[in-house]
């Protein structure tokens, strides 16, 4: 980890981290979907100071474009839980793993043998790919359109970065729990937020696109603070040198935190990397 010059002014000196990587929902953005001028200034002041700043997020990149655009990101984010690489600047994929969907379909088949009928939706690969939202699955109010449809095989039509499950009676945790134990060898299973469950790529996380993320950039895990608050960030604070979880954060990230600070609306990023930059 690079530390501090000692025979510089504080000022001038690098910031203790050369990576800061940050998830989205509930660390980056407030509950309105914003990124508060506190938090964007620390940022900058921690960027202008050598560090790097790498978005990761379980988004797939056509629903992160527009808010690393507001942003003025124009370096990498990791996407799709781990699934893309995205060049912001020059607007491109660099990697971009999708999920076999014949062994996703065994899987579901074992997870619905356990749990009853699933509603589904799934999110297609590429830079424009659409989310595809099946019968019975919640649609929430959000800035970009969904393909509705009534029929079960357009999901599986193209290429799919993740699938997504919803049960009317299950609880998020119960739900990715009861996929993980009657598939787990087959995909993925993560509880990304609330209301999202999704099936993976078999070994895919946000550490494994970091990790590819940070390669490129001449970085490693011992020189990067991470920040997140789900079950799905568990891997990206394993990989990381240093875990901050949110103080709204799920209980499974909090217990594997290095360090809780403050909650996504009371600028938990900007609270520790103001304490770095201090000295």
């Amino acid at each position: 980890m690079t530390g501090p010059a000692a025979d510089g002014p504080a000022e001038t000196a690098p910031f203790p981290y050369r990576l800061i990587a940050t998830d989205l929902d509930g660390t980056l953005l407030r509950s309105d979907d914003s990124i508060s001028r506190r938090t964007r200034d620390a940022l900058d002041a921690a960027c202008a100071r050598g560090a790097a700043h790498i978005v990761v997020t379980g988004r797939a990149v056509p629903w992160t474009k527009r808010i690393l655009a507001d942003l003025g990101h124009t370096g990498l984010a990791v996407c799709g839980q781990g699934a893309q690489v995205y060049h912001a600047g020059e607007q491109r994929l660099l990697t971009s793993v999708t999920l076999d969907r014949q062994l996703a379909g065994l899987a579901l088949a074992r997870i619905e043998a356990e749990t009853g009928p699933l509603a589904l939706a799934a999110s297609r690969d590429g830079l424009d790919g659409a989310v595809v939202v099946g019968p019975g699955f919640p649609q929430g109010d959000g800035p970009l359109e969904v393909l509705v449809t009534d029929d079960p095989a357009e999901l599986w039509a193209e290429p799919l970065n993740k699938v997504y499950l919803w049960h009317p009676e299950l609880s998020d945790d119960e739900l990715a729990r009861t996929a993980r134990e009657s598939a787990g060898d087959l995909v993925g299973v993560v509880m990304a937020g609330p209301g999202v469950v999704e099936l993976l790529p078999l070994g895919l996380s946000k550490a494994r696109g970091l990790a590819v993320a940070a390669r490129s950039l001449g970085v490693h895990a011992s020189e990067t603070l991470a920040f997140g608050d789900m079950p799905n960030d568990i891997p990206m604070f394993a990989w990381a040198a240093h875990g901050v979880a949110m103080a709204n954060a799920h209980t499974e990230l909090r217990s594997v935190a290095d360090e809780v600070t403050e909650s996504n609306d009371a600028d938990g990023i900007a609270v520790v990397l103001e304490k770095l930059l201090a000295g």
